[in-house]
């Protein structure tokens, strides 16, 4: 928790694949005080995810909706579908001292900076180890579908430009090793200090 018992807001970004959801459900189930902020989206669901639970799945004329009437903290497209993640739940939880989880690209991460909300905020860009272990995970992740592949490995190229964005970049080549840097680092952060990566 942060001064006057405000929650924090931490980032998790990362390109396709590279493991950001699966961290960002680590820190929730591990940590009672971390609550995964959930984003509301136009794509179709994948086989193994529930609506309220990994996203809120709505049409394109409600996202728009939205948008409108100035709901969303941050929104954004990629791959052609809406992201956007609520203002309401998200104020509500950090003022009962709750850290919130955020699992975003880059172009939310930065319309959440530029907004400067008054709540402290840590950004993590997570990259996997090699290119040749993104396309590994990728290929087991969608099913062996080519076509979706190659789109994600074509989008990796943009996505990494925005490393230099974030506080802190953390490589995912061991989930555990990376999970517990990311837990250093929020724990150092939560107390007004910055993690030493030669530590």
């Amino acid at each position: 928790m942060t001064n006057f018992g405000q929650g924090m807001m931490i980032v998790l970004s990362s390109p396709s694949g590279a493991g950001k959801t699966t961290l960002t459900r680590m820190l929730s189930e591990k940590n009672g005080n971390f609550v995964i902020s959930i984003s509301h989206t136009t794509r179709t669901p994948r086989h193994n995810e529930v609506n309220g639970k990994d996203y809120f799945f709505i049409n394109k004329d409600k996202f728009q909706e939205l948008i409108k009437n100035n709901s969303f903290i941050e929104h954004a497209t990629v791959f052609n579908n809406l992201y956007g993640t609520m203002k309401e739940p998200v104020f509500k939880d950090l003022l009962k001292g709750k850290n919130i989880l955020f699992d975003i690209d880059w172009q939310g991460a930065e319309q959440i900076k530029k907004k400067c909300i008054d709540f402290k905020l840590i950004t993590l860009f997570i990259l996997p180890p090699s290119t040749k272990e993104l396309k590994k995970r990728l290929y087991n992740r969608e099913n062996q579908d080519e076509l979706i592949i190659k789109k994600r490995m074509s989008q990796f190229k943009n996505d990494i430009l925005h490393w230099k964005d974030y506080d802190y970049v953390v490589i995912n080549n061991e989930l555990l090793d990376c999970y517990n840097q990311i837990q250093k680092i929020v724990a150092l952060e939560s107390k007004g200090l910055k993690y030493n990566y030669d530590e």
